[in-house]
């Protein structure tokens, strides 16, 4: 069984229900198509910080995050120095791994030069869009993933393996997740179909 009830009865995706943090970024996030740089930039730093912690940890951490990246913005993130690292070191509100942050400032650097490229980071990583083909969570990768995450890393990015690409593009939309039952799954196929994808 790929779903539970909800508190009101209604299906959703089973993960959702292992915090009470997770029903509201399922129900109103999760999955649904987003094309603002500022949130896919967040969004792929946020699940490289995630990389061997639980995304329970991220959530909660989240608006710390925000605060001690800038709010993610990107050209602000890419003039950070040795000073910025200390200090986010020093953030008990964050993950503080010094590999995890300067890659953060890394790819602000490496989205700068995507976007004089591309005209935007959605642009680029919408290329990816995945059908809604394979039978929803079932796996934790996938070919378009695989193929994100090695050009990423040719144009220098770090933290960016394909299981990372995959729970953004997941959680960004590129690829419609929700359970086969799920209340936010027919949602997000409509908003995906009504998305207009920057660029094209």
């Amino acid at each position: 069984m790929t779903t539970l009830p909800g508190p009101d009865g209604l299906p959703r995706c089973r993960w959702c229900s292992g915090a009470p943090e997770f029903l509201p970024y399922h129900d109103h996030e999760w999955g649904f198509p987003v094309g603002d740089d500022t949130r896919l930039f967040e969004k792929l730093c946020l699940e490289g910080f995630q990389s061997g912690l639980s995304w329970r940890t991220i959530l909660n951490k989240r608006e710390a995050f925000r605060a001690g990246f800038a709010g993610f913005n990107i050209d602000k993130v890419a003039t950070f120095t040795e000073v910025d690292i200390d200090r986010l070191l020093a953030d008990k509100g964050i993950v503080r791994h010094r590999g995890k942050i300067e890659a953060a400032i890394n790819n602000a650097r490496r989205a700068q030069e995507l976007i004089r490229e591309a005209g935007s980071i959605a642009a680029y990583v919408w290329r990816y869009e995945t059908p809604d083909e394979a039978p929803p969570q079932s796996q934790t990768t996938s070919p378009a993933a695989i193929a994100l995450s090695k050009d990423l890393k040719k144009r220098g990015w770090k933290f960016v393996g394909p299981t990372t690409v995959f729970a953004f593009m997941q959680a960004m939309g590129l690829v419609n997740d929700h359970a086969v039952g799920c209340i936010s799954r027919e949602k997000a196929a409509q908003d995906r179909a009504a998305f207009t994808v920057p660029g094209r």
